[in-house]
């Protein structure tokens, strides 16, 4: 993935977190991620990882599919 996804991803996970009303703390919490993980991701600076992605989805109670999908 490019900077260009990178900021799309985190901008899709950033969306869907306070679609649901969810803080970052109580993403970090369902995820175990810390807040600054969190919010590196939202805000396109790291490359998340597999696992990563998927206890982001779980935790929105999304499918993974959905996540990587940029339109909004």
């Amino acid at each position: 993935m490019d900077k260009q996804e990178f900021l799309k991803l985190g901008y899709k996970i950033k969306y869907e977190r306070i679609k649901k009303e969810i803080s970052q703390f109580d993403l970090s919490l369902k995820t175990g991620l810390t807040t600054r993980t969190i919010s590196r991701i939202e805000c396109g600076v790291i490359d998340p990882k597999y696992s990563t992605l998927k206890k982001i989805s779980d935790a929105l109670n999304i499918e993974l599919k959905d996540l990587l999908t940029f339109t909004l």
